[in-house]
């Protein structure tokens, strides 16, 4: 069972709900050492202090802010669990909105909430409700020596929060639009509406798999037993410019279409 990473309580109105929080994700990047490319032995880093130059042990080491005058505000670990947030142990339902209000640019990581077993009622209680109702509860949390908002929502049996980020933690993207000059025939949108008809179907996120980590492992793996590399397969599609936008559009419809036909076939097979 994975462990939880904090310990609190949903308040909702006057009701308390004590949760345990569970990463809901993981990270599956191939991780790597760095070595000395000569022999392969490990490379050691020491953490030395540029003032007095002494090697600082990790229990020594605290987290500084410098101003823009030099002066450094150091805060320990003691200054930091001492913040005076209402959240500090509390995730505190504030609003209670539509999911789809929500733009997704805000959400940030996942967690499972977990009840207690005091609060297992009222967890089932908030669950229920808010899929009764289509909603979703904005909250406000303290985790990691932050305050964050949050969406609480009802996922089958659980409850998940999705960290956001505040509004002025996002980049205003005007600079990316195309030009409003640029115009749309009927024929191209048309195209490309019978393109997304042929791409249309329902999510399932394990008919897909990280290519380049599963090619990474063949080389590592391959390292290790000392065998020849696996050769590269280059399966990206050319990218070409765009100079007749039906022709390209007319070749992906049947690029499409052919591909639904084989995988139709391969799965009668």
């Amino acid at each position: 069972m994975p462990r939880a990473i904090w310990k609190g309580a949903v308040s909702f109105g006057l009701v308390s709900i004590p949760i345990r929080l569970f990463a809901a994700t993981e990270e599956k990047d191939v991780s790597f050492r760095q070595v000395h490319s000569t022999d392969g032995g490990r490379v050691r880093y020491q953490r030395v202090c540029e003032k007095c130059g002494e090697v600082v042990a990790f229990a020594d080491i605290a987290k500084g802010f410098e101003a823009a005058d030099g002066r450094m505000a150091v805060l320990t670990d003691g200054d930091f669990a001492q913040l005076p947030l209402s959240t500090l142990k509390a995730v505190d339902v504030v609003q209670f909105v539509n999911e789809d209000e929500v733009d997704p640019s805000y959400l940030d990581k996942a967690y499972f909430l977990e009840a207690e077993a005091a609060g297992q009622k009222p967890y089932v209680l908030l669950r229920e409700a808010l899929a009764a109702e289509g909603k979703v509860a904005i909250v406000k949390v303290a985790l990691r020596s932050r305050e964050a908002l949050a969406m609480v929502r009802p996922k089958d049996d659980l409850l998940v929060m999705h960290t956001m980020r505040w509004p002025d933690e996002l980049r205003d993207g005007e600079f990316a639009a195309p030009s409003a000059e640029i115009s749309i025939t009927d024929a191209e949108m048309e195209m490309a509406k019978l393109l997304i008809g042929q791409l249309v179907g329902p999510f399932d996120p394990a008919a897909y798999a990280d290519s380049y980590r599963e090619a990474l492992m063949e080389v590592v793996n391959a390292k290790l037993a000392g065998v020849e590399m696996p050769e590269s397969a280059d399966t990206s599609a050319p990218v070409a410019d765009v100079v007749d936008l039906m022709a390209a559009l007319k070749a992906s419809v049947e690029a499409a279409r052919r591909r639904r036909q084989d995988a139709q076939q391969a799965k009668a097979g």
